[in-house]
């Protein structure tokens, strides 16, 4: 129970990815608030933890609108009167077409940049204030290993998430005075529900060439979430951790 009393929000924590980050983060004692634009899967997944003893709610939000961010931070203080741990997790990845270079359009492009680098920004912002009132606060951003080899059919995806890490490393500098630790995750390859729904599981049947030859599932990046948004990691800030069970080293 590393994390009783603490109060955790979790961009796009209702569905794959994000529901693991959720439900592990209750486990450990932490009250969740799901954000996420998928409202149903944001209420199953809030109804699976009070189901199993935990506490959390769920709030629809679209991170790329200020509004509706700003609207999440007030109702988790409502609800708990406090923030210790955002995971900026809600991103657009597996709903994206695989567009080359000439395919991408400048709608799509900005589309990205606004849920995936824009996002993370407005939930900084939205919630720094609150963990500066107790000097304490956990900031977890999700970046992506494709950053080290790029994507030519992922172009505006691998750069938001290498944004990201300048990202973050900016942030751990304008915060650390605060308490307020912010690191970045890179995970590999995923296999969960939204993957294969767009790509099949066929998807992932290819050569494994990481030191653990296993399909890596979204549990796998449990731990260091649980890990960096705990008293744990207390002195670990603007570093990114790549999750990927070695394939890539960064």
């Amino acid at each position: 129970m590393r994390l009783k009393d603490r109060v955790a929000i979790v961009t796009g924590g209702g569905i794959s990815i994000g529901r693991a980050y959720s439900l592990g983060l209750a486990r450990e004692g932490a009250k969740v608030v799901i954000a996420d634009i998928d409202a149903e899967g944001a209420a199953k997944t809030a109804a699976e933890i009070k189901a199993a003893g935990g506490e959390a709610i769920a709030v629809k939000t679209d991170v790329a609108n200020k509004a509706s961010v700003d609207a999440m931070a007030k109702a988790t203080v409502d609800a708990y009167g406090r923030i210790d741990v955002l995971v900026n997790n809600a991103a657009l990845f597996a709903k994206l077409p695989l567009h080359t270079l000439d395919e991408t359009d400048v709608e799509e492009w900005d589309r990205v940049m606004a849920v995936n680098l824009r996002g993370p920004f407005l939930c900084v912002k939205a919630v720094v204030p609150e963990m500066r009132k107790r000097k304490w606060g956990r900031i977890i951003n999700i970046s992506s290993s494709s950053i080290i080899c790029g994507n030519a059919k992922r172009i505006h995806y691998v750069t938001s998430k290498m944004g990201i890490i300048g990202f973050t490393r900016s942030l751990a500098a304008a915060v650390g005075d605060d308490n307020i630790c912010v690191n970045s995750i890179m995970p590999g390859a995923t296999m969960d529900d939204s993957t294969i729904e767009a790509y099949g599981k066929e998807w992932y049947q290819g050569p494994l060439t990481r030191p653990i030859k296993r399909i890596q599932v979204p549990e796998d990046l449990v731990g260091t979430v649980l890990f960096l948004s705990s008293d744990d990691s207390s002195f670990i800030t603007g570093q990114a951790i790549c999750v990927d069970g070695g394939e890539f080293k960064y």
